[in-house]
């Protein structure tokens, strides 16, 4: 049902004739669910002292002095195999694995041992050259048939050395230098096309974090793809269209939802208002504009929260969402919700028509706030990078 359309109202009409209007908008109420809740799990393994912790609080967004954040220190502080929800997405799980290198188990019995079938893939971190153990559990990985991808960390650290002891240093070089290392490290060892990637876990816009995540949502299936991205940061200006893009193709059946349960005559409104202001809000803490974000975004470009605050124009992103705020927007509608209160009380025929207006009105309003909250994103990040 991604256009309105006469075979969209035909299939409002059955579903409506064959379940009742309250049936009809609990099945996609379940469709809905089903999508918000889909697991994404993924483990962060490698040798003790690599940098995992780190890495997960970075790849949820958490400062590692945040509540709740993975414990780090110079020392091995993952003796377990421990879950940080995505503190936004919760369905998006980033694992912190004991160091292969701290456990008994051979390869195959530390997968056993952290529960290998319940994750994704794996990201295995290491601080310098890929150990015989990465390398024993990548194979073992490659065996059993799940992604994984090798994570050069602390470049930061790497840079600053060799910006200190070359005399030509250059940016380009020390990279491709480390890259090229990192890659003949794996050479021989019967992995298929590696993939390494450099990351500073303290500034996710360098080096090929991006990349990193681009090409995770590219290979994971679509479906889990996508809520890998609606989970992640603000990265740059493409991330933000392709998430506009998801929750787009995710309008229509909250548009028919909404007229479904307008159509119910013992509701006194021809939209579910909660339903509205619950999608918003989904479309306001994707694209990184609810208070927690933004603070989290000042603080780390170093930028007052206030110039953050002034480049928002949509009523969406400036108050607190609410049924009244959502129905004073939808005041345009007025007047064909005059003609839905009395055309619900018609048997089948008229609840269609009602709910097929509805569903017109809806899907307007609803493209509307994505668009004003996607530009307000693409305002609020250009404007942390001072474009």
């Amino acid at each position: 049902m991604a256009n309105s359309s006469n075979n969209d109202i035909d299939e409002v009409k059955g579903m409506i004739e064959s379940y009742g209007p309250a049936a009809a908008a609990k099945k996609l109420r379940a469709m809905l669910e089903e999508k918000k809740n889909t697991p994404l799990n993924i483990g962060i393994t490698g040798e003790s002292g690599s940098g995992k912790s780190t890495f997960v609080n970075a790849f949820i967004g958490k400062d590692n002095r945040d509540e709740g954040a993975a414990p780090t220190g110079c020392v091995e502080t993952t003796m377990e195999v421990k879950p940080y929800p995505h503190p936004k997405f919760p369905n998006v799980k980033v694992w912190d694995l004991p160091g292969v290198g701290t456990t008994k188990f051979p390869a195959a019995q530390y997968l056993k041992h952290v529960g290998f079938e319940r994750f994704d893939f794996f990201i295995i971190i290491s601080a310098d050259r890929f150990k015989e153990n990465d390398v024993k559990l990548a194979l073992e990985i490659q065996r059993m048939e799940k992604k994984f991808y090798f994570v050069r960390s602390k470049i930061d650290d790497n840079m600053r050395a060799a910006e200190r002891s070359q005399r030509d240093f250059t940016a380009e070089k020390t990279l491709a230098e480390i890259r090229n290392n990192c890659i003949e490290g794996l050479k021989g060892q019967e992995i298929r096309s590696p993939q390494v990637f450099l990351v500073s876990s303290f500034d996710l816009k360098l080096y090929d974090f991006n990349l990193l995540n681009e090409t995770l949502q590219r290979e994971l299936p679509a479906h889990k793809g996508d809520v890998l991205l609606l989970a992640m940061a603000n990265s740059n200006l493409p991330v933000i269209k392709k998430k506009k893009a998801v929750l787009q193709s995710e309008i229509s059946n909250v548009a028919w939802l909404s007229a479904l349960a307008g159509a119910v005559p013992v509701l006194s409104l021809a939209v579910d208002p909660k339903l509205l202001v619950d999608t918003a809000n989904k479309y306001k803490v994707t694209f990184g504009l609810d208070s927690r974000s933004l603070q989290s975004l000042a603080h780390c470009a170093g930028v007052p929260l206030d110039d953050l605050r002034s480049v928002l124009k949509s009523r969406l992103a400036l108050e607190e969402l609410s049924p009244d705020l959502i129905i004073e927007m939808l005041k345009w509608s007025i007047p064909q919700k005059v003609g839905m209160e009395l055309l619900r009380y018609v048997p089948i025929i008229g609840t269609i028509i009602a709910a097929k207006q509805s569903f017109d009105s809806t899907e307007k309003a609803l493209n509307d706030f994505l668009d004003m909250l996607a530009q307000d994103a693409e305002r609020v990040f250009k404007r942390a990078l001072n474009r």
